[in-house]
């Protein structure tokens, strides 16, 4: 069964479920997309009497903001219960805390954020919204000096994404100060399927353009970055499965890994994959429907789908719009040129920039011996796709 909500909803997934034939909860955001009529649309009451009937449903959702509505409707169940633990940074760390015991983290009111004595804080630090959502709201702080300007921008940033989110996905009045985690950061999808096991469906490297890029611009995965740290992960996966005993639930978790290969995640965001249907990318890299290895509980052969993918990166390219140029004055965008620097470009999703400030993602697939092109547009500002008004 699904719950599908704002911010979007791929073609993709939405032909998955007309083919699999696969219940979805009929709500406002239905409406808005345009979705299509052949798909069987259940009405609250009906929704939630049949996954009370039927111990072999379970829920997929492709974005958080239907968190609410789970907690209001399906508090029968342990749904609400575990989606807190990882939605909350600060129940997360506590989770966590037998695992990582000298992990240093720390839970700060909004109203707090100039009275907060930082001398005393080692740093680099990072803080963030504890309830969040992409990497809105995240800051590195390397020194005193640089506090206050940081609460500036968070106070402004706050000001931009009010309203914009359910207090479910974003509460920007609870930050958490935590130490800043170093190593490489990745991401990945997965499941615990109905034996509790984690099942991984994709692994992602989030890649920066400097220490202090915090940006959501590129991610990327292959056969090098499955092979080198599928094992890790997946140790890890199983430990914490164990401390919140799940089952078929679906998650997209951030991690770090130093050169030690020693594993810390970020977060957990329960309930999906990879937001916005990025996740779709391992359709076009290694052929894995995601939401149908996830309902009929599929594992990956990951030896069979890498064998012929040794000199192939695929990245999901997001592209924002620089912070300094204002909405009211883009005439449009040049999508054409924008893809055109990718050498094999796999597909373009256009997005309303002016509501979400993202202009586009896409999904391309590179050579190795052509890296130089995801160097470019990651540290790009883009505005050479950007026709402003005279």
């Amino acid at each position: 069964m699904l719950i599908l909500d704002k911010p979007y909803i791929s073609k993709f997934l939405e032909n998955t479920i007309v083919e699999m034939e696969l219940p979805v909860l009929k709500n406002d955001a239905i409406k808005e997309f345009g979705l299509t009529n052949d798909i069987d649309y259940l009405k609250d009451e009906e929704f939630i009497r049949k996954f009370k009937e039927n111990e072999e449903f379970f829920i997929y959702s492709n974005s958080e903001n239907p968190i609410n509505w789970i907690a209001n409707n399906l508090s029968f169940t342990d749904l609400p219960e575990k989606i807190n633990i990882f939605k909350d940074k600060v129940e997360f760390r506590k989770l966590l805390k037998d695992i990582y015991p000298n992990f240093f983290y720390k839970e700060i009111s909004f109203s707090e954020l100039e009275e907060i004595d930082i001398t005393e804080i080692r740093k680099p630090f990072i803080i963030k919204p504890s309830i969040g959502f992409f990497s809105m709201g995240v800051y590195k702080v390397n020194s005193v000096d640089e506090w206050g300007n940081v609460v500036k921008e968070l106070k402004r940033e706050v000001k931009r994404m009010k309203g914009k989110y359910p207090i479910e996905v974003i509460d920007s009045s609870k930050f958490i100060i935590e130490e800043n985690i170093g190593g490489e950061e990745f991401a990945i999808d997965v499941y615990y399927n109905d034996l509790g096991e984690p099942v991984i469906l994709n692994i992602f490297k989030h890649i920066f353009s400097s220490g202090e890029d915090v940006s959501d611009r590129v991610y990327i995965t292959s056969k090098e970055i499955i092979e080198n740290y599928y094992s890790l992960f997946l140790d890890f996966l199983s430990q914490m499965g164990n401390l919140v005993n799940l089952c078929n639930f679906p998650m997209h978790v951030e991690f770090r890994v130093d050169k030690d290969k020693q594993v810390t995640p970020i977060e957990v965001n329960p309930m999906r994959f990879a937001g916005w249907c990025t996740t779709d990318i391992a359709y076009y890299a290694y052929g894995i429907n995601v939401y149908e290895y996830f309902f009929k509980q599929k594992e990956p052969n990951w030896e069979e789908i890498l064998k012929d993918k040794e000199d192939k990166i695929y990245s999901i390219v997001v592209a924002d719009l620089p912070g300094d140029i204002k909405i009211n004055n883009i005439e449009g965008i040049n999508y054409e040129g924008f893809v055109s620097h990718f050498e094999n470009p796999l597909e373009i999703r256009k997005i309303d920039y002016r509501e979400h400030a993202v202009f586009a993602f896409l999904f391309t697939e590179t050579n190795r011996d052509n890296w130089q092109e995801l160097e470019e547009i990651l540290n790009s500002d883009l505005k050479e796709y950007i026709k402003l008004k005279e």
